[in-house]
């Protein structure tokens, strides 16, 4: 298997370094906001997930816990799979969902609360 090659790209508003990579016909935009404290993860997924226009593209976040204020706000309008790594951060990917991230409203990028 060979390894994966990452090239950091230029993200429009993002606070952390954004990733590209491919795995098979998916291209992934990577970013990590585990360090961070709000509101960065909010920003960098909003950021991120104006990348995602086809089913071939996915966000993937790394963060210090699930974000709850993130998921409440676009969860409907994309699947997003979750995974506890073992260092205690999570992994959540963000994935295309035909006909509902189009309705994502992806310019409120701060909790209201």
């Amino acid at each position: 298997m060979s390894e994966i090659t990452k090239e950091v790209i230029e993200v429009a508003g993002a606070t952390v370094p954004f990733f590209t990579y491919t795995m098979g016909e998916d291209q992934y935009f990577e970013f990590d906001t585990s360090k961070c404290g709000p509101p960065d993860p909010m920003v960098n997924a909003m950021a991120g997930l104006k990348l995602i226009d086809s089913a071939t593209k996915k966000v993937v976040m790394i963060n210090h816990k699930n974000p709850g204020g993130l998921i409440a706000k676009i969860g409907e309008n994309y699947d997003i799979a979750t995974e506890n790594l073992e260092d205690g951060t999570v992994k959540l990917t963000f994935s295309y969902k035909v006909g509902e991230s189009e309705k994502a409203d992806l310019t409120k990028n701060s909790c209201d609360g």
